[in-house]
């Protein structure tokens, strides 16, 4: 058995313990200590790493009442050594699942959702839930969330005995038998295996960065702590180099990328009545019958298709549209009444490193090698 510091301390960061037992396994040793400070993965919390005495510890695992930790070295059975976990990794998970605690829990008493699923990963702690929630729950959750942060009340983790662990009510993803942790944070109280900050306040800060529809309810993705600050941090100043871009300050971006959206809109309907005057001029002075493959210098793919298909309707004919797009030329292939110029297209492609395709009445895409003289060439022969 052995003996699990980080239950009754978990900002035990360097510890000496006996090594029970070390055996060669597939990328290291094996090693059990009769005590650790190196928590075990489970309960979506990753394992300590850090070094035993010159071995680094590469993973950290339980089977019952025995902790194992893989190492990149051997260790003297009999011997002491000195443990040292990687305090900042530690730190980390704490912030992360603590958080993790406050929020559920609020979620749970405000909405009655259920964490159905959790995990510390990077950069984010993916937390699923029970139940769908909208915008506004979510945003309600965070904010008396983080009041719970900022209240800075004592975390407690204990193990009550059986009698008092029949009288609390507490959160449990499924049921459980024998001794059960408990851990109590921001008005929460949650049986859980992990390690836990001392206080709400040492969390710092909660912040829900995404969430969307799982399932039969939510998947946030959450970060405490550093995590939270790194990401707020990292979103004011994308904010403020939009803002400067937009030329309007950080609270105001949003009316500025609304009238941006509406003069692109007004520039799309100008472009668009300009390419069909394009269109209708490249019409009139094609040859009634005649297939036709045309360069449109500085069209983009809608003006490609739109001067194609004028011309295919006065024409009859199939036309080839071609302008500069992607790595090369861009094209558009409008087909006669009737035609299907699906065949062609895949033979465009082959023959010039293509990638396109389309409808049998129309076909567009890109060429990444060939000139327009060589794909003109090309065209007549086969439309």
């Amino acid at each position: 058995m052995t003996q699990k510091l980080y239950e009754t301390d978990s900002y035990v960061q360097t510890f000496a313990a006996q090594v029970l037992a070390c055996t060669p396994v597939q990328g290291g040793f094996s090693v059990v200590l009769d005590r650790t400070a190196f928590f075990p993965e489970g309960g979506g919390q990753p394992c300590d790493t850090g070094t035993l005495g010159a071995a680094r510890v590469l993973a950290v695992h339980t089977g019952g009442a025995t902790i194992t930790h893989t190492t990149d070295a051997p260790l003297t059975v009999g011997g002491t050594v000195e443990g040292c976990i990687d305090w900042p990794a530690r730190l980390d998970a704490m912030q992360q699942h603590t958080g993790e605690h406050i929020l559920s829990g609020t979620l749970h008493r405000l909405f009655g959702a259920e964490n159905v699923g959790f995990h510390i990963g990077t950069p984010y702690v993916r937390m699923d839930t029970s139940i769908p929630l909208t915008a506004a729950q979510l945003a309600q959750a965070e904010a008396e969330a983080n009041a719970a942060v900022r209240a800075d009340t004592p975390v407690r983790c204990w193990v009550p005995d059986p009698e008092t662990l029949a009288h609390t009510e507490y959160r449990s993803k499924k049921a459980l038998d024998g001794d059960v942790r408990l851990v109590e944070a921001g008005g929460d109280c949650c049986a859980c295996c992990g390690t836990h900050l001392a206080r709400t306040g040492e969390v710092g800060l909660i912040k829900i960065i995404s969430y969307a529809h799982y399932k039969s309810g939510m998947r946030l993705a959450v970060a405490c702590g550093q995590r939270a600050y790194d990401a707020v941090a990292g979103i004011w100043a994308d904010t403020e180099a939009a803002g400067r871009l937009l030329s309007s300050p950080v609270g105001s971006l949003a009316p500025a990328l609304e009238r941006l959206q509406n003069g692109e809109a007004a520039l799309k309907a100008r472009l668009a009545a300009l390419q069909n005057t394009l269109a209708d001029a490249y019409a009139a002075a094609a040859e009634p019958g005649q297939p036709a493959v045309l360069w449109v210098d500085g069209a983009d793919g809608d003006g490609l298709r739109r001067v194609a298909m004028s011309i295919t309707a006065k024409t009859g004919a199939a036309c080839c549209t071609l302008a500069p797009g992607g790595q090369g030329l861009a094209y558009a292939l409008a087909s006669a009444p009737g035609g299907d110029l699906r065949e062609t297209c895949k033979a465009l492609n082959a023959a010039y490193q293509g990638r396109g395709g389309g409808k049998p009445s129309f076909c567009q895409g890109s060429l990444a090698s060939g000139s327009f003289e060589q794909v003109k060439d090309f065209l007549l022969n086969i439309l």
